[in-house]
């Protein structure tokens, strides 16, 4: 493959039968690539040598031509030295358009997170929520503490992220960042759409990602098992706080909403069937609808808190607490309760999928309903670790026999 650079003159007839005049050319080429420009430049064709490539004689006429394309040409060979000393992509086209003034925008890699989010941010209740807003700001944060990490650069052209870049991030996160596999993966899959919307765009010609493969390693779903529930459902709480924030957590238990949905849950998500209320509303994250009948234990929490000031003053049937300050208290609940697992808001909703229900025979299909699943494979996580509670309690059998004998 040659890559020499080289530029020569020609001219060019002008499609007047009139004259003799020809326009002046100029031809770069590049790696075997030709890219042609007019200098707009003058002569008449038997004034042309073409074994030269240049203007004849040594006339007034001459002589300003020749300076004129010698110009031409020192300042392509600048162009060319430029773009090797930057270590930035060249072909006759680029050398051609910088010439012309038509170079290429360089799109940068943090600036186009910042576009990416600032366009997501006013689309916040329009198809994206603010969880949804804070991971990719999130993610952006860990790119520029990345870039300054590992090339000390506050920001640098998206056609710089190839492979090693990715794997390089990765291994950061997990290292630097302390963040788990399935953690990293996430943030992974979210820089992911940014090079997307490169390569959508024409900004980038190759995908960095195509020999990247991301795996999920699945993990634990923690649970209250029924004498959990039912210590923690029964408890009586002298402090106000831990009492509300206690019942918000029991009314995800025996609904499985998460804590964005009994955030936002309204009257007009609470309809009755006949005898049957029924909790029926989208889900927040995803936008599926949940089906949800309504038990006795959430709905005397309704009533217990329908005179409570937050709730008569707006639309929500319950009074919630911040997530941040709801998880918060829950480790005071779990000491006051001799619980001794990781009480989450979310862990509220893995109670309702393998306690409250599968545990119970409802079928798995009715759960994934009410959990407002996509897909069955999503709710057969919760089976999976049914199983392995059945196997563990089984094992206790298996010893009791043996000890026996």
């Amino acid at each position: 493959m040659n890559n020499s650079l080289s530029i020569i003159f020609y001219p060019k007839k002008t499609t007047s039968k009139h004259t003799n005049e020809a326009i002046i050319y100029a031809r770069i080429t590049y790696n075997g690539s030709r890219s042609d420009f007019t200098t707009s430049r003058k002569i008449e064709v038997s004034k042309w040598n073409s074994r030269t490539n240049s203007i004849r004689g040594n006339s007034g006429e001459a002589r300003i031509i020749k300076r004129y394309l010698d110009d031409i040409r020192t300042r392509l060979y600048d162009i060319h030295d430029r773009l090797v000393r930057e270590q930035k992509s060249i072909s006759s086209k680029i050398i051609r358009d910088i010439y012309l003034g038509k170079e290429e925008r360089e799109y940068k890699l943090v600036e186009i997170f910042n576009e990416h989010n600032d366009q997501m941010e006013g689309l916040i209740g329009k198809g994206f929520t603010k969880g949804t807003l804070q991971r990719y700001k999130a993610c952006k944060k860990h790119i520029e503490d990345y870039l300054d990490f590992k090339f000390k650069v506050k920001d640098m052209p998206v056609k710089g992220v190839d492979y090693s870049f990715i794997t390089g991030f990765e291994h950061y996160l997990k290292s630097q960042k302390e963040c788990a596999h399935n953690t990293s993966i996430k943030y992974i899959v979210n820089f992911k759409k940014i090079i997307r919307i490169a390569l959508a765009n024409d900004w980038i010609s190759n995908d960095p990602f195509f020999h990247w493969k991301g795996s999920w390693k699945s993990s634990d779903r923690d649970y209250l098992n029924d004498e959990e529930l039912k210590r923690l459902s029964e408890k009586d709480f002298d402090i106000p706080r831990l009492d509300l924030v206690r019942d918000m957590f029991v009314f995800s238990c025996y609904t499985g909403l998460a804590f964005a949905d009994i955030e936002k849950l309204s009257e007009n998500d609470i309809i009755s069937n006949g005898d049957q209320r029924w909790i029926k509303t989208k889900r927040k994250k995803t936008n599926s609808l949940s089906s949800i009948p309504l038990l006795q234990i959430p709905e005397n929490i309704l009533v217990k808190y329908k005179d409570h000031p937050r709730v008569k003053l707006s639309d929500n049937v319950l009074p919630v607490m911040s997530n941040q300050k709801s998880n918060a208290y829950l480790k005071e609940i779990a000491d006051l309760c001799r619980i001794k697992k990781n009480l989450t808001t979310h862990l509220a909703r893995h109670t309702f999928a393998t306690t409250v229900t599968l545990s119970k025979g409802v079928p798995i299909e009715s759960v994934g309903k009410m959990l407002g699943h996509k897909s069955l494979k999503t709710t057969q996580i919760y089976a999976k670790v049914l199983d392995e509670k059945i196997a563990k309690d089984m094992q206790v059998v298996e010893r009791n026999m043996r000890s026996a004998e």
